[in-house]
C-alpha cells in the first residue's frame, strides 16, 4: 500500500505516515469474510484493467492397464482460464479546521480507521453480490425463493454437500494469512458456510452442531467462525445480508420468520463453498490500496483558507465466480428469537 501526501509535512513525519497505512489496512480485515477463501489474484504494480484467474485441468482417469515395453498415452498439461474487469473505488473523509484544533482526539488517525474499515465493508459487499448472485441453488422449502419461509434443516444441508460432492468439489485447505501481506496459510480440510448473524440460531439447533468452544484439538479458521456441523463449517457476517421480503408468508410451520416488512419472510442465504469456487483481487501487500492525506491548514485552489483536510484511499476491486457447482446457496428463512 502506498501513501501519497500533499507536502512532507502533512500530518507530521514518515513514521507517522507509516503508521497511518498500517491502520487503514488493518481497519479493512476485520469486516472481510469472503475474500480470505477465495482463489486470490494479487494485484500487479503495472496495474492492468483485466485480471485472470487460471487452474490446470485434472486429468480423468486412466483405466486401460499397460501393456508390456509400450508407454501410456501421454498426457497434455491444460488450463482453464478466467477473466474480469478490474474497476477502481474509492473513500474519502473530510476534517475540518476546527475539528482539528479543538478536538481532544487524535483525529486523523482516528479517520484513516475510519477510512480503512469502510474500505473493507465495501469491498466485502463488491464480492458477495458476485457469490450471491451464483446459479447453484437449493429451496428450503417449496421451488422458488417466493416459497421459502423455514429454518434450515440437516436434510437440506446434506443435499448441498451430496451436491457439491457429485461435482468433485474439493474441500478447502487454504486461506489468507491473517495478516496485511500477501500470502495463505494451510487451514484443516472442510467446506465453508457463509450466513448472516441472524442465522446463528437456527444453525445452532441443527442436530450435530458442534460450537467452537467444544472443538477439542480442531482449530477455528476465522474470528467468525462459530461451530460446524459435519463437514460444514460456518463464518457469519451482518454485512451478508438477505434478500429482503422475497420468501413465502412469514408464518413458516407454524414459526414466525424475521420479515423486514411484517408480511413475508427474509430470505437469508447460506453460501457454501468448496476450493477454489470463485475468485477475487486481494486487499494485501503493498500495492492493494493508495492512501492519501492532506492536512488541514494546506490552502489550495479548491480550499482557499486551508480549512478542510482530509483522508481518503483508492483501490482496485475484481471477483468472479470460477466454477458454479463449486458453491451453492440453500435459501432458508431465519426464525424471529
Amino acid at each position: 500500500m502506498t501513501v501519497t501526501s500533499t507536502s512532507e509535512t502533512s500530518i507530521g513525519s514518515a513514521t507517522t505516515n507509516v503508521v497511518l497505512q498500517a491502520k487503514a489496512l488493518l481497519s479493512a480485515q476485520p469486516h472481510i469474510v469472503l475474500d480470505n477463501f477465495a482463489m486470490q489474484a494479487k494485484m500487479p504494480k503495472n496495474k492492468k484493467l483485466t485480471m485472470q484467474w487460471r487452474r490446470a485441468v485434472p486429468f480423468t482417469a486412466n483405466t486401460t492397464p499397460l501393456q508390456e515395453g509400450v508407454a501410456p498415452t501421454a498426457r497434455v498439461l491444460t488450463y482453464q482460464k478466467v477473466t474480469a474487469t478490474l474497476a477502481q473505488y474509492g473513500e474519502l473523509g473530510i476534517i475540518t479546521d476546527v475539528v482539528d484544533d479543538t478536538s481532544e482526539y487524535p483525529v486523523f488517525s482516528d479517520m484513516t480507521e475510519a477510512v480503512g474499515a469502510n474500505v473493507g465493508r465495501s469491498k466485502e459487499q463488491l464480492t458477495y453480490a458476485v457469490v450471491r448472485a451464483g446459479t447453484n441453488i437449493v429451496y428450503n422449502n417449496g421451488t422458488s425463493r417466493t416459497d421459502v419461509n423455514t429454518a434450515p434443516t440437516l436434510n437440506k444441508l446434506r443435499s448441498c454437500i451430496a451436491a457439491l460432492d457429485a461435482q468433485k468439489a474439493l474441500p478447502v485447505t487454504k486461506m489468507l494469512a491473517p495478516s496485511t501481506e500477501y500470502g495463505t496459510s494451510a487451514i484443516e480440510p472442510g467446506y465453508i458456510a457463509f450466513c448472516h448473524t441472524n442465522m446463528k440460531a437456527d444453525i445452532r439447533n441443527l442436530a450435530g452442531f458442534v460450537p467452537v468452544v467444544s472443538y477439542g484439538s480442531r482449530k477455528p479458521i476465522h474470528p467468525r467462525e462459530f461451530g460446524a456441523v459435519e463437514e460444514v463449517r460456518f463464518i457469519t457476517s451482518a454485512d451478508l445480508s438477505p434478500f429482503t421480503d422475497a420468501g413465502g408468508a412469514k408464518a413458516g410451520s407454524g414459526t414466525t420468520m424475521i420479515s423486514t416488512s411484517g408480511t413475508s419472510a427474509d430470505v437469508y442465504p447460506i453460501i457454501i463453498i468448496g476450493e477454489e469456487a470463485y475468485g477475487t483481487v486481494s486487499l494485501r501487500g503493498e500495492d492493494a490500496m493508495s492512501l492519501y492525506t492532506v492536512p488541514v491548514g494546506k490552502p489550495d485552489s479548491g480550499n482557499r483558507l486551508g480549512q478542510q483536510g482530509s483522508v481518503g484511499a483508492k483501490y482496485w476491486h475484481a471477483a468472479v465466480r470460477l466454477n458454479e457447482l463449486w458453491l451453492i446457496r440453500l435459501e432458508c428463512a431465519a426464525t424471529l428469537i
